[in-house]
């Protein structure tokens, strides 16, 4: 997602900090810049690495265990939330493959940043495309939600698995198309041309993309639904909230708060200061940039206190491969005892 990262000039304080992408100040500002600037200290190196090594090493495997999960309920069910909340996790797995690993600590932590321009540059494509499909699949899932609660007979009609896959398979090609343009994301770290006006445009033009816009369409939905559910309350009726409803409430909460630093910190650093001069900015920058990759692992503890049915199916997933592995580590000939498994969700059970 083009996250800026520390990077050190002259003898370094601390272990460089991996990240990808960064940008300078805006086209108006190039006559006030300085000849020569001192890049601000890698604040957060050494423990930035650390936290993105065990955010990759237990965020991976649990993010693997929610897809096999979220794959059996779509083959048992087959409701739409399940399919939008499948593709979520996949999306949430391909950003800890190509930003955590790819960006911050392969590129960043074990090659120092010592990669080809355009190899970066290439890899931000990927990396916008990855938060550009997790962000607007939340956004899938969101308008589902809205329409099963506030236009049921409408979601009936229309809501079927052909068309959530087509419509997920649409997000994912939008979200590599709109990746594109950030090829020409500025490194500020290792860019030495002034700041352009097209830096200013990409900046903003991810954070509509990926934080205003979304966060737009979170608050008018569920606000609406909130009203929905209230209103049935008043007049009489049961609000059956749902438990992918709550889940949906819970999710979006999580990454309009977690990526709020982000955001804040980067259109700071885009109008007031600049990292390379202010070791206090470079700070707050890595600190949002840790902060706005734990939505990538938060989606697992939250399915898990919200439904008993996925901490059910997560439990038979856990016990079948346990069961796999021991069958595999016997001798050939040895017969296995029997195991006891519990009982089947019902067909059409709810998240």
């Amino acid at each position: 997602m083009g996250l800026e990262g520390p990077g050190t000039a002259g003898p370094p304080l601390a272990t460089p900090l991996p990240t990808p992408n960064g940008s300078w100040l805006g086209q108006d500002l190039e006559g006030q810049w300085p000849e020569t600037l001192e890049k601000s200290p890698c604040v957060a190196g050494v423990v930035a690495v650390i936290y993105y090594s065990v955010l990759l090493g237990l965020g991976l495997p649990v993010n693997l265990l929610t897809t096999v999960a979220l794959a059996r309920l779509v083959t048992r069910t087959r409701k739409p939330s399940y399919y939008y909340l499948l593709a979520l996790t996949a999306s949430d797995v391909i950003t800890q493959v190509v930003i955590v690993f790819m960006g911050f600590l392969l590129q960043g932590a074990v090659l120092a940043r010592q990669v080809p321009k355009a190899v970066v540059r290439t890899a931000n494509i990927l990396e916008f495309a990855a938060n550009h499909a997790s962000v607007w699949i939340a956004v899938l899932f969101t308008l589902d939600r809205y329409n099963a609660l506030c236009r049921p007979l409408h979601h009936r009609a229309n809501a079927s698995p052909g068309r959530t896959c087509r419509a997920i398979a649409t997000v994912f090609s939008a979200a590599l198309l709109t990746g594109i343009p950030f090829y020409w994301w500025l490194d500020v770290w290792k860019d030495t041309e002034p700041p352009s006006t097209l830096d200013e445009i990409l900046k903003w033009a991810h954070c509509l993309t990926v934080y205003f816009i979304p966060c737009s369409v979170f608050l008018v939905t569920n606000s609406v639904i909130i009203c929905q559910l209230r209103r049935r309350g008043q007049n009489g009726l049961q609000p059956r909230t749902g438990k992918s409803t709550a889940i949906l409430l819970g999710v979006t909460s999580l990454f309009a708060l977690l990526w709020a630093p982000r955001i804040i910190v980067m259109l700071y650093h885009l109008y007031v200061a600049p990292v390379h001069r202010d070791w206090r900015v470079h700070l707050a920058l890595d600190v949002a940039n840790m902060t706005a990759m734990l939505n990538t692992v938060v989606n697992f503890g939250l399915y898990c206190f919200v439904s008993k049915t996925f901490r059910t199916i997560v439990q038979q997933v856990i016990q079948d491969a346990y069961l796999l592995c021991t069958l595999g580590s016997q001798p050939e000939g040895m017969g296995a005892e029997p195991v006891l498994r519990p009982p089947e969700l019902p067909k059409g059970a709810e998240l």
